[in-house]
């Protein structure tokens, strides 16, 4: 009876391993993912809600994208900068642009254009861009 209890123990063990390890292979590997989650059209602005999350190893310390924005009739509105701030690795973040002079129906499209700035010293140079992963909820295209 006591190597049966032995033996489902090591079991129970070995299958608590393999869940974690396909729990780490959901979060995207060695990419940024970013998902435009929501828009909210304000007086006068439309406010853009982004869910990040930092794929890699480790930390992104800061990082900004220049993003295009265009209007719905397809043409470039404006280019901005979104400043993504600090990227702990495999933790999603919500971060909130908004955005004058422009109400969310008028957006059509929006392009993640490449990293002004990205500041990771322990990964490689491309950590924000190579394999950027852009998603949307919304009616809003995201590309890049």
């Amino acid at each position: 009876m006591t190597t049966i209890r032995m033996m489902t123990a090591a079991i129970a063990a070995c299958l608590g391993f393999a869940t974690g390890a396909v729990a780490q292979d959901e979060k995207p590997g060695g990419a940024v993912q970013i998902e435009l989650n929501a828009v909210k059209s304000n007086e006068g602005s439309c406010t853009l809600t982004f869910l990040v999350t930092n794929g890699h190893a480790g930390p992104i310390e800061k990082v900004v994208y220049e993003t295009v924005l265009f209007d719905s009739a397809g043409q470039v509105d404006r280019l901005t900068l979104f400043d993504f701030g600090t990227l702990p690795s495999g933790r999603p973040r919500v971060r909130q642009f908004s955005i004058p002079g422009i109400t969310c129906d008028d957006l059509s499209r929006v392009l993640i254009n490449g990293a002004s700035t990205c500041q990771a010293p322990d990964l490689a140079e491309s950590a924000c861009e190579a394999g950027l992963i852009l998603e949307t909820r919304t009616g809003i295209e995201v590309i890049g």
